[in-house]
């Protein structure tokens, strides 16, 4: 009796729609089975004479002569033999008349090809019409439902409805113009044709899998290529929105069922490295998505069973900083969709870049993370452009879980720049965040080793000095990371160490808005002013530090009016409305020589700003064109957190000082030549007083060199510059800040300068 085919089960059931043997198939092997009376006959034929001799002769009669079409599926095979009309004389008569049923069997088996020929013709135009039908169907409940503007099939699409987009908004165009991606002609203009045009490919599915059962060497190759196994994402929503789940369209997608099950997705986290300054492309921190199994999932500190979803820049590392900076930003560069262990990406920034990280378990359904994976098949090797500031790392991962809730809108939700921490904390907004965990670098687990090591040396110590008890060999030896390789992670690299190490505060959930503006009334020489100002983004030394790296300093974008009060009866006096300054990118990287950190302590600024030309006698201020570098040595001081829960705090002392070289060149039509040259030291010291009020005191002296003197102008000159500031956090969003600066320069008209101010972070 012929066997039912193999049905190949996918190594991956979700990715390949896998259900039950549906009733068809079913009752199509119930007819065989009645109708096999030819090999029974025979059977009986035999056991009557009770000779050996004829038993070939039943295979034969199936696997020889005009039966043996091996073209012919299966169940056409068995049809050929039911037909047989000898079945009721054979079983009647002796060996002899078993060679005459024999010889019959196989004169007639023309005949009965013919006529297997003609049904299965009958059979392949039936299964044609009832695609043809249900295809009909498709396409009046795809109309009724208007499924070809859902937002889900138009965000699959890469169709972007965001109305914030300043470069997408009012087109209907996908951002993608491979023409792999799309099945229709013209799917990158038109969600419903490409719609169509998959309700045309799943219907020719449904067609090649009713009309024959060949499971032929080739079917491997040509299964890759199925839209099932192309788009997984689009067939799964389409299918489940029709409420179409037919056995016959279970493909086997050897790619796709591989690919799923060496990932073996069971739950996404998102993890958030902190800002790096040390790599100014790091310098607003970084998202990724860790993939986890089943494995992982159940156990955090199982890193080696979870891959890592990283969305970054594919850039050319022969461009110059500058170069591929002006590229990443105006995407001359396109996206690179990586996925990598866990453990090596994982390292990357604990060990070689030393930041701390958080993990955020998603709040998504088995479903969902099974749905945005299959998306991510589709869509990992397309070339995308990327924007450095709107279209990157975090909000990739917007898209994706968008893509699953559509309702959520969680790319519109966001300011026109898509910061990392943003989406962190757009994300705990929606509730879409289900745990957090805290990962020390390897300089933090050095730095806790450190606290310990002091704490424990003031206990000992006699004179209670403690902090300095330690010999610089000993304090060397712990942080310095050639001497100590300390980390989180094993040394197999493919586990987290349980550390008894408090998270540090710097979870980005718990940090001010990146956005801030101000608004200030003050007083410069004998003018009084109000002065209204706007920073994008992010954090300088006197912000509350809470959910940042201690001692951050990037501000972007900033810019600044002032409103003067003016007095007719002075001489000179100031526009009524001046630009203050406008802040390009200004920042400093703090690195204290006496703690675990490794890197440099150093700074940089492009701006336009208001300087007092000290080169001639009562010089008024003007606006300069600006671009400033220091370099030098930071320290922390003072004695760091302690934790009440008995965990090593690996936060540093929270005071700091630094000495900058400093270097800086500007250009202006109202300063003297035009221009000048200054280098010099600035120093100074942060001081946190408590958790809400934290003060700031430099010094800058600088050497200006504007070329050769003349009777109007002094050619060169020093400008020592005293500032000040202080801040009183009211709240998360609100605070006061008070900054005062006093120039040195006898030959300014306008030495003081205070403005008291109050900030709103939003």
């Amino acid at each position: 009796m012929p066997k039912a085919p193999n049905v190949i089960v996918s190594a991956y059931p979700q990715a390949n729609f896998k259900v039950a043997e549906d009733s068809f198939a079913r009752s199509r092997w119930a007819r065989i089975s009645k109708r096999a009376r030819l090999p029974a006959t025979i059977a009986g034929l035999l056991l009557t004479v009770q000779s050996q001799a004829f038993l070939p002769t039943p295979e034969s009669v199936v696997t020889t002569g005009a039966l043996a079409d091996e073209t012919q599926p299966l169940a056409t095979k068995a049809k050929v033999i039911d037909v047989n009309p000898a079945l009721t004389a054979a079983s009647k008569v002796t060996n002899q008349g078993t060679k005459q049923v024999t010889k019959q069997v196989t004169n007639e088996a023309p005949n009965n090809s013919n006529a297997t020929a003609a049904s299965s013709k009958a059979s392949t135009s039936a299964v044609a019409n009832n695609a043809e039908q249900l295809l009909m169907t498709w396409r009046q409940q795809v109309q009724a439902d208007n499924l070809a503007q859902h937002t889900t099939w138009r965000r699959l699409l890469y169709f972007i409805d965001d109305n914030k987009s300043i470069f997408t908004k009012n087109t209907n165009n996908s951002m993608i113009d491979n023409p792999k991606f799309f099945l229709s002609a013209t799917g990158q203009q038109d969600s419903a044709a490409e719609l169509d045009a998959t309700l045309v490919a799943l219907a020719q599915e449904f067609t090649r899998a009713r009309s024959t059962a060949n499971t032929s060497s080739n079917a491997h190759i040509a299964a890759n290529d199925s839209v099932l196994c192309r788009f997984p994402a689009r067939v799964k929503w389409l299918t489940d929105s029709l409420n179409f789940h037919d056995a016959q369209l279970q493909i086997d997608c050897p790619k796709l069922d591989a690919w799923m099950t060496e990932l073996a997705p069971a739950q996404l986290s998102v993890m958030f490295a902190e800002e790096y300054l040390d790599n100014p492309i790091s310098g607003f921190g970084h998202t990724l998505m860790r993939i986890d199994s089943a494995a992982s999932a159940a156990d955090f500190n199982q890193i080696h069973h979870a891959y890592a979803l990283n969305d970054t820049v594919d850039g050319d590392s022969s461009d110059n900083f500058i170069l591929y900076a002006i590229k990443s930003a105006t995407g001359r560069y396109n996206n690179l969709i990586e996925i990598d262990p866990y453990p090596k990406k994982l390292a990357e920034y604990l060990k070689t870049d030393e930041r701390d990280s958080w993990t955020y378990q998603l709040n998504l359904t088995p479903d969902e993370v099974q749905q945005i994976m299959l998306h991510v098949w589709e869509t990992k090797d397309l070339a995308l452009p990327y924007y450095f500031a709107t279209d990157n790392c975090a909000s990739e991962i917007l898209r994706l879980i968008d893509v699953v809730r559509p309702d959520e809108h969680l790319l519109s939700q966001l300011p026109y720049a898509v910061i990392p921490s943003d989406v962190v904390n757009l994300l705990q907004k929606n509730q879409l965040l289900a745990s957090s965990r805290f990962t020390p670098s390897d300089s933090s687990v050095r730095q806790a080793q450190l606290n310990q090591a002091k704490q424990q040396a003031k206990l000992t110590s006699k004179d209670q000095l403690g902090y300095h008890q330690l010999s610089n060999s000993e304090i060397e030896a712990i942080k310095s990371v050639d001497s100590n390789p300390a980390s989180s992670m094993a040394t197999d690299g493919q586990t987290l160490l349980p550390l008894a190490i408090a998270a540090s505060d710097n979870n980005p959930l718990d940090r001010h808005s990146l956005q801030r503006g101000h608004i200030g009334i003050g007083n410069r020489g004998d003018n009084s002013y109000i002065d209204v100002g706007l920073r994008a983004g992010f954090h300088d030394t006197l912000d509350r530090p809470t959910g940042f790296h201690q001692f951050f300093d990037l501000e972007g974008l900033e810019a600044t009016l002032r409103f003067y009060d003016n007095d007719n009866d002075k001489g000179e006096q100031p526009r009524k409305v001046e630009l203050q300054n406008f802040t390009l990118i200004r920042g400093r990287s703090f690195n204290p020589v006496n703690t675990a950190q490794k890197g440099k302590t150093w700074g940089a600024s492009v701006e336009a700003t208001r300087v007092n030309d000290g080169s001639r006698r009562d010089g008024t201020d003007h606006l300069v064109a600006s671009t400033t570098l220091e370099y030098g040595k930071s320290w922390a001081f003072g004695t760091p957190a302690t934790e009440s829960s008995g965990l090593i705090s690996a936060e540093m002392p929270p005071q700091l000082c630094y000495a900058l070289a400093t270097g800086a060149v500007q250009g202006g039509r109202g300063i003297s030549k035009g221009y000048r040259v200054g280098a010099g030291v600035n120093a100074g010291c942060v001081y946190q007083i408590n958790n809400q009020l934290r003060a700031q005191a430099e010094l800058q002296l600088p050497y200006w060199y504007h070329g050769s003197s003349d009777e109007d102008a002094q050619g060169s000159y020093w400008q020592p510059i005293t500032t000040l500031g202080l801040q009183y956090d009211i709240d998360k969003k609100q605070a006061l800040r008070i900054n005062a600066s006093y120039d040195w320069q006898d030959r300014v008209d306008a030495n003081d300068d205070i403005k008291l101010a109050y900030m709103r972070y939003f």
